[in-house]
């Protein structure tokens, strides 16, 4: 009687797929189970329900098969080898070396024409993918860079001469060309915007040199900023890349590629973790212009930037921090045509929002030159929509300040400074127009609290312009207590605002 209970209980035991239903099952095995002798059918019920939420479970998160992936589109994954040619350094001595304690014979190497040294010959490889029937090769810029001969590999062990058709240094991708006469296999792009955190991803290169390699992770942030990767938006995973993935792609589970991997963050050399991919969008889009004509544009508004804290949200009236905080406009820039000004935040650009600052240069960078687009801003704590023709990125000069004047100013108590003029040689060397700069700070002073530093430019105060000291403490008397203000300074290379907030005399 026990056996044939325990089965018929267990025996149609359904996958328990949530907790309501769990509850359910849990009950009805409860009254099944008191029919059972001293409660012994509690534990086998108990066990084959616990086996059943394992399963669910297994179900619905079960890791990808990437199996039939990396046999579909590895065909179209390549590795690049490289040469290059090093120019040879000038004749003599390096000047970290004593030429007493060099040997005669490396002296005189040293010391001989360089025009008859050949020079240094290098090597290097990567990853690439191949985008067209016909050969475009899509791989990083730097894996090409400067090289003298460009061989690609494909898996089937065939070996393809490359021509470069162009690269673009600021966002890291090269264009390739093989010399092929029959169709290659291409990978299928996809959409990176469509990314979510969390998201399975797959890398394929030739990490060391070990040609198609496969590894796995899942995307761990979007949008990510890089120092002197102004323009693009990197994609963060966990997916292990080393030396030789560069150029390479990562797919998702669907099979397509949704980025282009680029960089690490180590302090090894080797994985640790941190992986960074060129979103394929941005990716493609600078491919179609090396393609078009040899070389890539992007657009330029022409404003110095910086994150709004909390602090400067509350000083601008914003709710909480967000947008991009104007500290300059350069002159004759598509900003100033447009009507940007110095302390205007911007919220949305071309229908995007800027939720911090280091999201809107990739926006920007995105739109074609010539293209007109809707800049929405906040401005006197209201909000308004800006019309800005976009232009062509060129090399721009950023302002710099420096400690300059004389220090003849009496100090302001209030603030907790001494200031003194800024000479017009100043100004004009330093790309300002108006401002006092700091002498003297109280590190105990408002000034200090806000972040003012000695050898700081203050050009105004709650975006009220300051031409000479007595505009300063005319505006210091003013100001209100305990209320959080934007002070606009004039630091080494650029503007920055910082939240000044004054006490009572």
């Amino acid at each position: 009687m026990f056996v044939r209970t325990f089965f018929a209980a267990t025996a149609d035991l359904p996958v328990v797929s949530s907790v309501s239903a769990l509850k359910s099952r849990l009950l009805s095995l409860s009254r099944v189970s008191r029919k059972l002798p001293g409660g012994l059918a509690l534990l086998p019920i108990l066990a084959g329900t616990t086996f059943s939420i394992a399963a669910a479970t297994a179900q619905a998160d079960s890791l990808p098969d990437f199996r039939a992936l990396v046999e579909s589109e590895g065909d179209a994954v390549v590795k690049i080898s490289v040469r290059t040619e090093s120019q040879v350094p000038a004749s003599g001595v390096p000047p970290e070396f004593n030429s007493d304690e060099i040997p005669e014979y490396f002296r005189r190497f040293f010391e001989q024409d360089p025009q008859n040294r050949p020079p240094r010959q290098g090597a290097g490889f990567g990853s690439g993918f191949i985008v067209s029937e016909d050969g475009y090769v899509i791989t990083n810029a730097h894996v090409v860079a400067d090289a003298t001969d460009i061989r690609v590999g494909l898996q089937d062990r065939h070996e393809y001469q490359a021509e470069l058709i162009g690269l673009d240094r600021a966002s890291d991708i090269a264009l390739l060309k093989l010399d092929a006469q029959e169709e290659l296999p291409v990978v299928t792009i996809g959409d990176s915007d469509e990314l979510s955190v969390g998201e399975w991803v797959l890398a394929i290169g030739s990490p060391f040199g070990f040609e198609h390699t496969a590894t796995q992770g899942i995307v761990s942030a979007l949008a990510r900023s890089l120092p002197d990767d102004t323009y693009v938006p990197f994609i963060q995973t966990d997916v292990a890349v080393n030396p030789g993935n560069s150029g390479g792609p990562l797919f998702n589970t669907d099979g397509k590629v949704v980025g282009v991997n680029s960089q690490i963050y180590s302090r090894s050399g080797g994985y640790q973790g941190l992986s960074f991919a060129i979103p394929i969008n941005v990716a493609m889009s600078i491919a179609d212009q090396l393609k078009d004509k040899g070389y890539a544009t992007r657009g330029w508004l022409g404003v110095t930037i910086q994150n709004v804290s909390q602090a400067l949200a509350e000083s601008f009236g914003l709710e909480r921090p967000e947008g991009a905080l104007v500290a300059q406009v350069s002159a004759g820039s598509p900003a100033e045509k447009g009507g940007i000004q110095s302390g205007d935040i911007i919220l949305g650009f071309s229908g995007r929002a800027v939720p911090v600052s280091n999201a809107l240069p990739p926006l920007v960078g995105s739109v074609a030159p010539g293209e007109a687009v809707d800049v929405d801003i906040l401005r006197d704590g209201k909000r308004q929509t800006l019309e800005i023709t976009i232009e062509a990125l060129d090399d721009d000069q950023l302002a710099s300040a420096g400690r300059s004047g004389t220090p003849d100013a009496d100090e302001s108590s209030r603030l907790g400074v001494v200031v003194a003029e800024v000479s017009a040689d100043a100004r004009k060397k330093f790309g300002i127009e108006y401002g006092v700069v700091v002498t003297e700070i109280d590190p105990e002073g408002a000034a200090a609290e806000a972040g003012v530093l000695e050898g700081d430019v203050i050009v105004s105060i709650n975006r009220q312009k300051i031409e000479s000291v007595a505009d300063l403490e005319k505006l210091v008397k003013e100001a209100p207590a305990g209320e959080a203000l934007p002070v606009l300074v004039q630091r080494d290379t650029a503007p920055m605002f910082l939240a000044l907030t004054l006490t009572d005399e």
